[in-house]
């Protein structure tokens, strides 16, 4: 019987250039799926190194046949031998390999110590500065159509369902569940792209891109899809070289990018921002933003900017704010007092809020003690943008309190408090809390006092809630008379108007030689009831100040000051002639 001929073993030089090939092929693989940076300060580039060397030296021991018994030697190796011959192996080939592991395991591993709180207490500290600021006089009272009533949840839930009663879309695309908080023309809204609804369909519309976007309005909790004359090309539902982080990163493969942000600017058009993270301490220490990468979502343009457009909203994440401002309030004296003893320790409460302010957004969170309890020591307010944040000092219950304290008053309907937003309402810090119901769809609003959480107002409109609050301040004497300063109008009853307004009834009353309109509520002030035109009247109401516009009896707006016994309307004798 003819005996098998034996496969020769590959050479030395054969086996490191194959070595060389699969390193490479591997390494390409691994780059083109989790597209490290190719940056020192980036732990992501030493994994990439340390894997392309454990793959170049199993390639080597794999396809060389040195260390093996191979013919050379006429005796029969024993293991100690063998193992000798395996290290003079490692050193002829693969020894520059291994000292480049060690080596970038050495510079991981050093760069982590160095970067520790432990030894650059000061440094965390001063990543982010915080001014303070007085609550009730920088932060002003925003009108009802700037308050957002919804939360991320119900927004996207909005989204969703909007996206399902359009027919020649809902087979292809679905909602993308992305959405960024942004300020588009004067109103907080939602913005999310849109998303391939699977594989199939990825290969049979991407040619033309996603054709729109869906915008959810905070304040009036309306979903819109807005279509595009030329759809987005650029997104996280591309699997392939169009994929936006794919994308960046072979257009900038030394940066280091936090996630994209989805937004649209004050024309409509939609881009992706890409802050450019950078490490301000040490090796690996510090994570900061600076500037950001502007995609055009449908060409693919991009551009870096080290000063963002102003119509830009989301360069910073609450997450690394908060971040930072525990590195601030916990190293304020130090690493050891930070463990030990604790004095002036601070940090953040779980979880985040936004709010629209000067045609920018701003992120709130609470600041409490280092105990964690039940009371916060004030607020923080950053500008998303620009990274300026203000700590307010305003003593009180927490976001979790006053959560069970709005659902307290209505367990009976189950209702469930959404993340509280801070506002400024006659001056006093308030917790302005949406209640949903099981559906994520928002059935009333609720405003809880800060520094006493007991004070809990609610209603089935913003204007209502608020309506309420503002007379249980009074009625606790909260409010100062300073602040809601009091005046008196007489004079003959000229016309009588009445409606039914949340099951109260009201009465609009209008002297001779005014154009204004006093609106009484029987409930408070039954005498009202009585009244005839031509009777003389004297009404003592609160003095009428501007920027307190409101939607009210079906979207007439009217000025309002609301403080019993009695409210002052202004509108427009056109106007007054629909009000009956």
């Amino acid at each position: 019987m003819k005996e098998k001929k034996k496969r020769k073993p590959m050479g030395r030089i054969g086996s490191l250039l194959v070595s060389l090939l699969i390193t490479a092929v591997v390494g390409f693989l691994y780059f083109y799926v989790s597209l490290p940076a190719i940056n020192p300060q980036s732990g992501d580039f030493y994994s990439f190194l340390a894997l392309l060397c454990i793959v170049y030296t199993v390639c080597v021991f794999i396809l060389s046949a040195k260390p093996l018994d191979n013919g050379e030697y006429s005796v029969v190796r024993t293991p100690k031998e063998k193992l000798k011959d395996w290290f003079l192996f490692v050193k002829k080939s693969c020894l520059p390999v291994l000292l480049l592991f060690t080596a970038i395991l050495l510079v991981a591993l050093v760069g982590q110590i160095v970067s520790m709180p432990i030894f650059r207490a000061s440094a965390y500290r001063d990543l982010l500065t915080v001014q303070d600021g007085d609550f009730a006089t920088q932060i002003a009272e925003i009108s009802f159509n700037e308050i957002p009533t919804l939360d991320r949840d119900s927004a996207e839930y909005l989204g969703d369902r909007q996206m399902g009663t359009l027919s020649d879309m809902v087979s292809q695309f679905e909602y993308s569940n992305d959405s960024t908080q942004i300020n588009y023309q004067g109103r907080p809204v939602r913005v999310a792209p849109i998303a391939y609804a699977d594989l199939i369909k990825w290969f049979t519309n991407r040619s033309s891109g996603l054709p729109a976007y869906v915008v959810v309005d905070m304040v009036t909790q309306e979903a819109t899809v807005v279509r595009l004359p030329e759809g987005m090309r650029y997104s996280f539902s591309e699997p392939l070289n169009r994929n936006i982080m794919r994308h960046l990163r072979f257009q900038y493969p030394t940066m280091m990018f936090a996630t994209p942000e989805f937004e649209i600017d004050e024309q409509g058009h939609p881009w992706w921002i890409a802050p450019r993270v950078v490490k301000r301490i040490g090796l690996f220490g510090g994570t900061d933003i600076q500037g950001a990468v502007l995609v055009d979502a449908v060409t693919g343009e991009s551009q870096y900017h080290e000063e963002v457009p102003n119509w830009v909203d989301t360069l910073y994440v609450p997450d690394l704010i908060m971040q930072q401002y525990d590195y601030h309030g916990t190293l304020v004296h130090g690493f050891i007092n930070s463990v030990l003893g604790q004095r002036d320790v601070t940090k953040t409460t779980d979880g985040y809020n936004y709010i629209a302010m000067n045609d920018d957004v701003y992120a709130y969170t609470g600041v409490t003690s280092a105990n964690a309890d039940q009371s916060n020591l004030g607020f923080l307010l950053c500008n998303m943008r620009t990274k300026e944040t203000h700590f307010y000092s305003a003593p009180g219950a927490t976001e979790a309190a006053a959560q069970r304290s709005a659902e307290g008053v209505v367990q009976d309907l189950g209702y469930r408090a959404t993340f509280p937003l801070l506002l400024n309402i006659s001056g006093e810090p308030t917790y302005f809390i949406p209640l949903k119901d099981a559906t994520s769809l928002v059935k009333m609003y609720a405003m809880v006092n800060v520094a006493q959480y007991q004070i809990v107002a609610t209603g089935s409109t913003v204007s209502a809630c608020e309506q309420s609050y503002i007379q249980m301040l009074a009625d606790k004497g909260i409010t100062q008379a300073e602040q809601l300063p009091q005046t008196e109008a007489k004079g003959q009853v000229a016309e009588i108007r009445t409606a039914v307004i949340e099951g109260d009834s009201y009465y609009f009353i209008r002297l001779e030689g005014e154009e204004v309109f006093y609106s009484i509520s029987a409930a408070r002030s039954w005498e009202v009831v009585t009244l005839n035109e031509g009777d003389t009247v004297t009404i003592e109401h609160a003095v009428l100040s501007e920027g307190q516009l409101t939607t009210f009896l079906e979207g007439y707006s009217l000025t309002i000051t609301r403080r019993a016994p009695s409210q002052a309307y202004s509108t427009s004798p056109a106007e007054r002639d629909d009000l009956s």
